[in-house]
């Protein structure tokens, strides 16, 4: 079982998307949380695969928990349900460790099979959201090249090797958590949602060389 802390200051959005998880054979919701200092607590008492965080909301909001819990090495993933207009928080949980986000008006099964994703390692990126943040970067990339820090370029570097997570880790000699982190950030940064197109772009942007 995937088990799930899903954290949200709305009690509707809380008990719908229990009842959601619940309904299936795979996940399960082991706690919830209000607000971002409750979100770390559950986390920390719980110890989930996977934290459902929302961002908007009291006190410690979703960022702040987020950077908690990676910082913490508490072993849940973070993915990210949001709204577009949290665009700028969206960013700022990225950097923070989320390693995806997903929007609130998102199918359910597109909500299910993301915290599978989530659980498996994956990124998975809401699709419209990805359209605008691609739209936010430089349209030919040169300005992403210098926004990767020297551990991000070398992890790329690695991908494009066709190194998995857990050798990228003991290349590195990091955790296979912190690898993931850097390849969110470098997906963000760079404006790609997967590891195919991020070696494609290191590759056009003299990264790496393509032969």
């Amino acid at each position: 079982m995937i088990r799930v802390v899903v954290a949200d200051d709305h009690a509707v959005v809380r008990s719908g998307l229990t009842g959601l998880i619940e309904g299936t054979d795979d996940l399960e919701v082991v706690a919830v949380a209000a607000d971002g200092r409750e979100a770390v607590e559950q986390v920390r008492w719980h110890r989930p695969d996977v934290a459902l965080m929302d961002l908007q909301m009291p006190g410690i909001d979703g960022v702040e928990a987020t950077r908690t819990i990676v910082a913490e090495g508490l072993g849940a993933e973070v993915l990210v349900l949001t709204s577009f207009s949290d665009q700028a928080r969206i960013h700022a949980a990225i950097d923070a460790g989320a390693v995806g986000y997903l929007l609130k008006d998102a199918e359910p099964a597109v909500l299910l099979d993301g915290i599978r994703a989530v659980a498996r390692g994956e990124s998975p990126i809401d699709p419209r959201a990805a359209r605008h943040l691609l739209a936010a970067r430089p349209s030919d990339g040169s300005e992403a090249v210098g926004e990767l820090s020297p551990r991000e370029t070398e992890v790329l570097r690695l991908v494009v090797e066709g190194l998995l997570n857990k050798q990228i880790a003991q290349r590195l000699g990091v955790t296979e958590r912190t690898v993931k982190a850097h390849l969110t950030s470098v997906y963000q940064r760079i404006g790609v949602a997967d590891r195919t197109q991020a070696a494609l772009w290191a590759q056009r942007h003299g990264l790496v060389d393509p032969s």
